[in-house]
């Protein structure tokens, strides 16, 4: 897990529209232009609902309170640098008010939080509220569609409801993601980098699921996408890898060679491990029939 926090991180801190929506936008949202009918869109593309996307901070209906609205503002603006003492502070908003309306940026944010700190046990939990709040945050549903395979061991139980999970939420992000609207203020470059962070991870969580299934051939074109969108500058060493291990076990050696190789190159504590499956790819490519395509 820790080979794919920084990535995760920066995905996050690249993506901004799951919870784009600053406070302010919310509080006017309260005043009445939640009731202003939605506009037509070129290509009759209509925006994401905002109860069921995350993209707005508040839950419609939800009565206004200005002190847990300051309260959800001061959490919002606490830094990540210190990640103990923030999710400290988003558990006792959300036992200070448990049916807030602002509790969808709260989950999120505690969800990306417990994941950095190695807590996936109460990530999954929280997530999985945001989720059933929002079923349109991309953000969450990515997040939890990559991190939850990653995170599976011998002894995790109900595996296949785990991985049912996971192909649940990773499919959704990547059906939902294209049809958000870009935010208002937000920088195309910036936009489509956060788009494609958030397929990147969707994707990502979708091949692990394939090959912990076993289905290889079908993990291969899900973690060749994550790692072709993948904005960041040093791709994830743990796609690499993944698509190392699943062309090689579809006995495609030439690929997982190059895969390897790749994940060889970067900085991580992958690096040792692909390098030497590198080499055995090699080999196999020289004495083993590969499989066609």
């Amino acid at each position: 897990m820790s080979s794919s926090k920084s990535w995760i991180i920066a995905a996050f801190l690249a993506a901004g529209f799951a919870t784009a929506a600053t406070v302010a936008s919310a509080q006017s949202s309260q005043s009445g232009q939640q009731d202003k009918p939605a506009q037509s869109r070129p290509g009759g593309q209509q925006p994401a609902d905002p109860a069921k996307s995350g993209s707005s901070l508040a839950m419609p209906g939800a009565p206004a309170n200005a002190e847990e609205f300051a309260a959800v503002k001061a959490f919002q603006e606490m830094p990540n640098t210190d990640l103990p003492k923030k999710i400290v502070a988003g558990e006792e908003f959300l036992k200070k008010y448990p049916e807030s309306q602002y509790r969808p940026p709260v989950y999120s944010a505690l969800t990306l939080a417990y994941i950095q700190t190695g807590n996936t046990d109460k990530a999954f939990e929280v997530g999985d509220k945001e989720v059933a709040l929002k079923p349109d945050d991309v953000q969450t549903l990515a997040v939890l569609g990559q991190t939850i395979p990653r995170a599976m061991n011998a002894g995790t139980p109900e595996k296949e409801k785990q991985l049912a999970k996971a192909e649940g939420y990773s499919k959704r992000a990547i059906e939902v993601t294209p049809t958000i609207p870009k935010p208002d203020g937000m920088a195309d470059q910036n936009f489509m980098a956060a788009k494609n962070s958030t397929l990147s991870m969707a994707h990502s969580g979708l091949g692990l699921v394939y090959f912990r299934r076993g289905k290889f051939n079908e993990a291969i074109p899900e973690l060749e996408q994550s790692v072709k969108i993948d904005p960041n500058p040093t791709p994830d060493p743990v796609n690499l890898y993944l698509l190392g291990l699943a062309n090689q076990k579809a006995s495609h050696y030439d690929d997982a060679a190059v895969a390897f190789s790749k994940c060889a190159e970067l900085n991580s504590k992958l690096q040792a491990t692909c390098r030497s499956g590198a080499d055995e790819s090699k080999k196999q490519a020289s004495t083993q029939l590969s499989s066609p395509k």
